[in-house]
């Protein structure tokens, strides 16, 4: 035992027993490296190797003279960014449609899982989860149509209110119904997905925790409070903490399929000013720019959110 004790540990076994260790561990897992290379190799060709690219930030960028061969004009973007006089008006548009989003995006994912949660009839709790997870793989194209059918002059909202006696509401062209039609949709297509996530956490808490709180009396509500929703409070905040990292980005394709001349005032964001920018005026490194201090604000975000999660008693990301 006492040689057991003495044995070399960690840093100080010979580096060469170390490396045949290493090998030997990578021999016996070498079928689930092996399927996690295609993973690594999306990730490597269409996340890191464009990064590459965010020197045209720094850039006058052109296409013809290429990366090499552009002028470089340091910080001049970004203060032509942050110098526009709508430039306020984008971020408060972005930040406001975005905590829209958060704030009544998540809690019907919650609402979702535990009232499916309670279901005790099987082909029921399917058959809703069915219905509410569909409308996640429709495009914001067919969801546009959706709401146009329903909310444009000729729709069927103001052909009941028509009906008694009212005038028609432009619901999609009015700046006071804009940010509320783009949550609701929103909550429409992905709360039946995000439900989902949180049952799969429901499903990992221990029963034997409901059947003693059962034996100490406790009923549906009490378990609901003190064992359910603790048991995916982690979850909760993991998918906070993702969302605030992504603030900045307040749904491209939403807003854009949603967009209109009318509601520029309220709609307009960071990511429709970048498109116009980069793809319909050929400003590549405007768009650069951008994309460069959407990430560097996402980063700092998700650092400060880990750091209250962890203060807060959460586990966080890391």
């Amino acid at each position: 035992m006492a040689a057991n004790a003495a044995a070399p540990r960690g840093p100080d076994l010979p580096l060469k027993k170390r490396r045949s260790d290493r090998v030997r561990m990578i021999y016996r897992y070498r079928w689930f490296y092996l399927m996690m290379l295609p993973g690594l190799v999306y990730f490597a060709i269409y996340h890191y190797a464009p990064m590459a690219g965010l020197a045209i930030a720094f850039q006058d960028y052109s296409l013809l003279r290429g990366i090499s061969g552009s002028t470089w004009v340091g910080f001049d973007n970004f203060r032509f960014i942050f110098e526009r006089p709508d430039f306020a008006r984008l971020m408060s548009n972005t930040l406001i449609i975005s905590l829209y989003r958060i704030i009544f995006g998540m809690l019907p994912d919650v609402l979702l899982a535990l009232l499916l949660n309670e279901v005790r009839t099987l082909w029921f709790k399917k058959a809703v989860q069915t219905i509410t997870y569909g409308p996640y793989f429709l495009s914001w194209v067919i969801i546009y149509g959706v709401a146009y059918a329903f909310l444009s002059n000729s729709g069927l909202v103001n052909y009941v209110i028509e009906r008694f006696g009212g005038q028609p509401v432009g619901f999609l062209t009015s700046s006071e119904y804009f940010r509320s039609i783009l949550v609701v949709t929103d909550i429409w297509k992905s709360t039946g997905y995000g439900a989902i996530i949180y049952l799969a956490a429901l499903a990992a808490i221990n029963p034997q925790l409901y059947e003693a709180a059962v034996v100490d009396g406790a009923g549906r509500f009490r378990q609901m409070w003190h064992i359910t929703l603790p048991g995916i409070r982690d979850v909760f905040v993991l998918l906070l903490i993702l969302r605030i990292g992504n603030i900045l980005e307040a749904g491209f394709d939403q807003v854009y399929i949603f967009l209109n001349s009318r509601v520029l005032s309220v709609g307009d964001i960071l990511d429709t000013w970048v498109f116009r920018m980069g793809l319909e005026q050929l400003q590549f490194s405007i768009s650069a720019a951008m994309g460069f201090f959407k990430s560097f604000i996402g980063l700092i975000l998700v650092l400060l959110a880990n750091q209250i999660a962890k203060k807060l008693g959460g586990n966080g990301l890391w």
